[in-house]
């Protein structure tokens, strides 16, 4: 499993977001065409076909219920998530500015969008922690309404989760049905100005084809994590951090980058001896299969191999990791030292655990207030001002070739004379 920095360096380099489609994309295509023409009859046919229920709207009496009947202990863990998570994006500026000067009034106004829907994944693991990590950044930055979808038979503990997070409607629908839901709107289903969450192929599928009539915040792959050690960090901890994030699925990915042989094998046998117990060995065991212990010169070797992964998140288990954030420059998340795991990331720590995956960190970050915000800036040029710019617009406008542009700024040229 131990390999060098040589043999990982093309996969590092040459990733990119790939979706199996298989016969999946025809089959989203016909479930969005007829949601889009035909409404809540083919949301219904679709849900009842593929999910084995109808839509349905879930009450918030009913999401109370669920969150009175939690245990005290997961009630607390609920609310001190949406208490961190909250504390740490109104640090997050969000303001636009209003400039007036002899010119005029230069501007940007910021705007929370009016609705946004939520995916919440209902399948092998109710993914509870994504209600927190998308509605209550919404619900800081302003935004009117937040829908959410969760598959029929919604757990409910993602019930209690929309009580704490402040979620104003829940529909119990799931798939590519539920996308097509929310990007097109039904008699019953509002339609959304963007579509958040994870998903399946299908729900991925499914974001992909309905972009443009409603906003994305990304298309999710599947997770991962690059681990960069040297020799202070505790092996178990390490094998631990390993397969939080493999038993995720089968495609996740694991990598753990050090210079210390003696640190990397003693994580290949701290993993063999954790995975003997864990419940979701096989599917843990599949993603190791796609990833790797990576023995390298140095850790600067390691933080320039991860700049070129663009991890979602990247954790630095060394002695100072201070010392080296200044060195990267690709990462959905930083995670720094062994107290700060990614999977305190994953629900409680603060920031959203909704990160760019399969090398999108390249020119993307995680979730972020200004995900959920429009900027609209502000023109108000004084008369002086329009009269000295117009004959510079003009002369820009012929070199396009576009008349017409430049004859409305001749007519303001003209008004000094």
């Amino acid at each position: 499993m131990i390999q060098t920095a040589q043999q990982v360096r093309g996969r590092f380099a040459d990733r990119r977001m790939t979706i199996e489609y298989g016969d999946a994309l025809e089959r989203v295509r016909e479930i969005l065409r007829s949601i889009e023409l035909e409404g809540d009859a083919a949301l219904d046919r679709w849900s009842l076909e593929l999910d084995g229920a109808a839509v349905e709207e879930i009450p918030k009496r009913e999401w109370r219920e669920a969150y009175d009947d939690l245990e005290a202990e997961l009630r607390d863990a609920l609310e001190t998530a949406r208490e961190r998570i909250e504390a740490f994006y109104r640090k997050e500026p969000q303001g636009g500015f209003l400039e007036a000067s002899s010119e005029g009034v230069l501007g940007q106004l910021v705007r929370p969008l009016d609705r946004v829907g939520v995916y919440v994944p209902g399948g092998s693991a109710p993914l509870i922690s994504t209600v927190l990590m998308t509605a209550v950044p919404a619900k800081v930055a302003g935004v009117g309404e937040i829908v959410l979808a969760s598959p029929p038979r919604v757990h409910p503990a993602i019930l209690a989760a929309a009580w704490v997070a402040g979620a104003d409607r829940l529909f119990a629908m799931g798939g590519a049905q539920a996308i097509a839901a929310l990007a097109y709107g039904t008699a019953r289903v509002p339609r959304v100005d963007k579509v958040m969450g994870p998903g399946n192929r299908y729900v991925v599928l499914a974001k992909r084809e309905v972009y443009g009539s409603v906003g994305m915040e990304a298309l999710p792959g599947p997770t991962e994590t690059l681990i960069v050690a040297d020799s202070s960090a505790n092996p178990r901890l390490l094998a631990a951090d390993l397969l939080a994030q493999a038993e995720h699925g089968p495609d996740s990915e694991a990598w753990l980058l050090s210079p210390d042989a003696e640190l990397l094998e003693a994580v290949e046998a701290e993993l063999e001896r954790q995975l003997s117990d864990l419940p979701r060995a096989a599917i843990a065991r599949q993603a190791l299969a796609r990833s790797g212990l990576v023995r390298v010169e140095s850790l600067e070797q390691a933080l320039e191999w991860a700049n070129l992964y663009a991890p979602e998140h990247l954790c630095l288990s060394v002695r100072e990791p201070l010392e080296y954030l200044g060195m990267v420059r690709n990462a959905g998340g930083i995670f720094l030292g062994e107290h700060s795991c990614e999977a305190l990331g994953d629900y409680i720590a603060g920031p959203s655990h909704v990160m760019p995956t399969a090398g999108t960190a390249r020119y993307g970050g995680g979730l972020a207030l200004r995900d959920f915000l429009k900027v609209i800036p502000v023109v108000g040029l004084s008369a002086q001002s329009s009269l000295r710019l117009a004959q510079l617009g003009a002369r820009l406008a012929r070199e396009e070739g576009l008349e017409a542009h430049a004859r409305a700024l001749d007519l303001r040229a003209a008004q000094r004379l």
